[in-house]
């Protein structure tokens, strides 16, 4: 169970950060524009790219088995960069959720959106085939850090999209987003030193 949490962790530290994918699952849901079909969009898509990454990831070990240590390594890099990024915001305060009024479409074209948004953002990439991917490689249970990181996107986007009214008030505050990104940034870096550690046996 220990890599289904570590995908849980990492997932969520990777998917709960402000960007426009997020600001336009919240504006919508806050409109009522089919909070369900945008919510199984997003998942899916993240569900997907993270199974491929991982299994992808350990189709490359079997093949060049030097390469899996220099992807782990470029993967506590980037974890380090987005934690340093998420404490840069915490200290400046820089983190905030401007919500723009939005107007409802069929829900057909609420779904096509969604999976636009989620992929053509070459970010999405990067943290779910290649960082997640490199690191859920080398877990003892690759199959379960995919489910973990998969269940985190699941609770994320299902509360984004099932309690918007709710989250109106907390994700509207710097204050509190400044505390997130706080938790956020420790979470990254002891994932990084754990990897870290890890590749060392490598």
């Amino acid at each position: 169970m220990a890599s289904a949490l570590q995908g849980l962790l990492l997932g969520l530290s990777l998917i709960v950060a402000i960007g426009a994918q997020n600001i336009w699952v919240l504006s919508q849901s806050m409109a009522g524009a089919n909070r369900w079909a945008i919510a199984l969009g997003c998942i899916g898509c993240d569900a997907a790219l993270m199974v491929l990454g991982v299994y992808g990831a350990s189709t490359v070990q079997a093949a060049l088995p030097l390469l899996l240590p220099l992807m782990t390594m470029a993967g506590v890099a980037m974890l380090l960069y987005l934690a340093w990024q998420a404490a840069r915001r915490a200290y400046l305060g820089a983190a905030s959720l401007q919500l723009a009024s939005v107007s409802r479409a069929p829900w057909q074209q609420t779904l096509a959106t969604a999976l636009a948004i989620s992929l053509l953002n070459p970010h999405v990439y990067l943290d779910t085939v290649v960082l997640l991917g490199s690191i859920g490689a080398v877990q003892p249970s690759p199959p379960l850090f995919a489910l973990g990181a998969s269940v985190a996107s699941c609770l994320w986007f299902g509360a984004l999209t099932g309690f918007a009214p709710r989250l109106k008030l907390l994700l509207s505050s710097p204050q509190r987003w400044r505390l997130f990104d706080s938790c956020i940034a420790l979470i990254l870096c002891g994932i990084a030193m754990q990897l870290a550690l890890h590749a060392q046996s490598l």
